[in-house]
């Protein structure tokens, strides 16, 4: 592999409430999902966070969730149906939207938030509202999907245009969806442990679970959560060692066949 992206969940303060390190992350890496007012952010910081991506010349995509500002997006969810999360999605993807027309950025592509993605990991009906979404809104916006899931089998079968994502900082379980932030090793915070296992997955084109079991996989896109103190020193040093290892780092573009 010759390139890839970084990307970074951001946008999700609102009001009085701060979240993350916009402004240092979007100095890293090349793609940014932002929040759409359902998990976090407002029109305010949807304003000041796509302001800042088009500065520093990062990729911009939607990043929705489920209505839940109290849980930040990552409460459990039973029960929604199908229809009701294409809706809800639209509806979001409408407002971040309306933010980017109005300062000239252009989306790119649509990620899932917290619960709405690990639901979506494991239950195609739920992977097929997030891209019937993205199908009425904009077929040709980006699907960003968890490798080797129903997300992308879901993607793959609607004839999206998708990117492959793994993540820097997270466990991965033994079916290759991510590990439970209640279970141990769910959460990676040591850089350089991080870097080493990001590197070997890229080369490998593999997902590595908890117990060190490869799981092949295609792989457009590296994720850096923005949400935790360590975020913008591990994202340096995952955009360094990857550059270091002759990868060069540009904004999300499809995978090279996604039907």
């Amino acid at each position: 592999m010759d390139a890839i992206d970084l990307n970074c969940d951001m946008g999700e303060s609102f009001g009085a409430w701060k979240m993350g390190s916009d402004k240092e992350m979007l100095a890293i890496v090349t793609s940014a999902n932002v929040a759409c007012g359902f998990h976090g952010g407002d029109p305010l910081v949807m304003f000041e966070t796509l302001a800042g991506a088009k500065e520093k010349g990062v990729g911009v995509g939607a990043h929705p969730g489920f209505l839940d500002l109290w849980g930040f997006g990552r409460r459990a969810f039973q029960g929604e149906k199908p229809e009701d999360i294409m809706k809800m999605v639209v509806y979001q993807l409408g407002a971040l939207a309306g933010v980017a027309r109005a300062q000239g950025v252009p989306l790119r592509h649509v990620k899932p938030h917290g619960s709405l993605q690990n639901l979506a990991a494991v239950d195609r009906a739920v992977a097929r509202a997030v891209g019937g979404a993205i199908a009425a809104f904009d077929p040709s916006l980006i699907y960003v999907v968890q490798a080797g899931t129903e997300l992308e089998k879901a993607a793959l079968e609607q004839g999206l245009p998708l990117a492959r994502e793994i993540y820097a900082d997270r466990g991965y379980d033994e079916d290759g969806t991510l590990l439970s932030r209640r279970l141990p090793g769910a959460l990676l915070h040591d850089p350089e442990e991080a870097c080493e296992r990001v590197l070997a997955m890229v080369r490998e084109g593999a997902v590595i679970t908890v117990s060190g079991k490869r799981i092949p996989v295609g792989i457009e896109t590296v994720c850096v959560h923005g949400d935790n103190p360590a975020a913008v020193r591990l994202a340096e040093r995952v955009r360094e060692r990857l550059e270091g290892a002759g990868i060069a780092l540009r904004p999300m573009t499809p995978a090279p066949a996604f039907s």
